[in-house]
């Protein structure tokens, strides 16, 4: 079995493989000031409630975008599991070519989430990821990356828009009846989920245009990911577990590497 790990900065999720199957998830609020011990203890509760003992974990992946986090998640690993893990970066075998200015600044969310996509569906594709920030990463038709647009999440506009206007409450990320509101939290929620709907659509239209790709396949994954793909028509599929089958796709890449290796 599997045991993969996308530390976000909002949140750290857990997936748990067993032949390319998704048999268990876990997620929990990523903690830059917790102990390796207190990972620990996640993990084995995790382990627990899948029916999985520790010795059944192959190997351990893990994709960061918070660096304070590695170590003591890392420590955690070699206390649960007696091995390190394999920490995921612009370098690690992944099926993709990565071409941008500087490789080295290509999160590791998006090269799982490229890697999945790409692997799956075998064409060129338009990754969207809808985190604490939201990207769009295109990988063409020969495992090629060049370019990625990074915006403010949902939440992040959501959570601005409260915090620095005084006599607006917080409110529910989700679409009203009608852009016609009546009263604050419906204009807010018309703003901010309408107004992300038109950002979205745009970006993603752009970017068909200049990559001059009009059948791009357009995937979208994380939390807020659900709320706009019901809402737009750019979107062909939306997968939350995309980052999960990504570390896979490429902890077989790797298993390939060092077969040949030897």
């Amino acid at each position: 079995m599997l045991l993969t790990i996308d530390v976000g900065n909002t949140n750290i999720s857990i997936g748990l493989l067993d032949h390319h199957k998704i048999i268990g998830r876990y997620r929990l609020i990523t903690g830059t000031e917790r102990t390796s011990d207190e990972y620990r203890t996640f993990l084995d509760s995790f382990l627990r409630t899948s029916h999985v003992r520790p010795e059944q974990i192959e190997d351990v992946m893990i994709s960061s975008v918070v660096p304070k986090v590695n170590h003591t998640l890392s420590a955690a690993v070699v206390k649960s599991f007696g091995r390190l893990p394999i920490m995921i970066d612009h370098e690690t075998p992944s099926g993709l070519t990565l071409l941008t200015d500087n490789p080295k600044e290509i999160g590791a969310d998006l090269i799982v989430d490229m890697a999945a996509a790409y692997h799956r569906y075998q064409q060129s594709c338009l990754v969207l990821d809808f985190g604490t920030a939201t990207t769009f990463t295109p990988v063409d038709a020969h495992g090629v990356c060049r370019y990625a647009v990074i915006c403010p999440g949902l939440g992040i506009v959501s959570h601005t828009l409260t915090e620095n206007a005084a006599k607006l409450p917080e409110i529910e990320i989700r679409k009203p009846a009608s852009i016609l509101a009546g009263n604050t939290i419906d204009a807010m929620q018309a703003g901010v989920v309408y107004g992300y709907i038109g950002l979205v659509e745009k970006i993603v239209s752009l970017m068909k245009q200049e990559l001059q790709d009009p059948q791009i396949k357009v995937v979208a994954t994380g939390g807020l990911g659900r709320v706009i793909s019901a809402e737009v028509d750019c979107i062909d599929e939306y997968d939350p577990d995309l980052a999960y089958y990504g570390m896979q796709v490429i902890y077989d890449k790797i298993r390939e590497s060092r077969k040949t290796a030897e």
